[in-house]
């Protein structure tokens, strides 16, 4: 057999760790991580459990390089509404449409878990005390703003109209990625939702 070359070493070290995230996902969104051990990690990875301990040393070290992936990734989802083509209006419904993408769902319930435990690693918390709720407010005041003078948005608190809205969308996701069975409830249409910010012409 040939041996393989350091490139082809790299490829194969980058997807069985994208392996593992991707598994580390999973569970983590489904248990928390005080439900979880590396061991359910490393079955649903369909790797061994030692080998899981070549990439990432302890549970808390992948539980929080999960956490400083998902809150980059949300930061640039965020910022990049602002230079979306469109309407203020536009923008807004794309930022809902974002956040209840099924596909994001995972990290959604994986990041919810993490700001409602207690008994998360403390540089996870610190993540958290950097990217609360007012960076989102400063990334959409802008838009909310400009909607309003052009009479899309409804009037009111800028900030307040923002916290508001991602509450709601916070909650419905929750429902969502736990797959609550809830007699009579539907998830909401997004045009629906968007009745909350849009401002009806009278």
């Amino acid at each position: 057999m040939v041996p393989l070359n350091e490139e082809q070493l790299t490829q194969i070290r980058d997807e069985r760790k994208e392996q593992i995230v991707a598994a580390a996902v999973k569970v983590f969104a489904r248990r928390g991580i005080v439900g979880t051990k590396m061991s359910m990690i490393a079955a649903e990875a369909g790797i061994s459990h030692g080998l899981l301990y070549h990439y990432f040393k302890s549970k808390e070290e992948l539980f929080t390089t999960l956490i400083e992936e998902a809150m980059a990734e949300s930061l640039r989802e965020t910022t990049n509404v602002n230079h979306l083509a469109g309407s203020p209006l536009d923008k807004i419904r794309a930022f809902t449409e974002a956040i209840l993408d099924k596909e994001n769902m995972e990290y959604f319930l994986l990041v919810h878990h993490a700001r409602t435990s207690n008994d998360v690693p403390e540089k996870v918390k610190e993540i958290f005390s950097k990217n609360n709720m007012n960076v989102y407010v400063d990334l959409l005041k802008n838009i909310i703003v400009e909607g309003q003078a052009k009479g899309e948005i409804v009037a009111g608190d800028p900030e307040k109209l923002i916290v508001s809205y991602i509450s709601v969308l916070s909650g419905i996701m929750v429902i969502n990625a736990n797959d609550m069975e809830v007699e009579g409830y539907r998830i909401p249409e997004i045009d629906l939702l968007m009745r909350i910010v849009q401002k009806v012409p009278e």
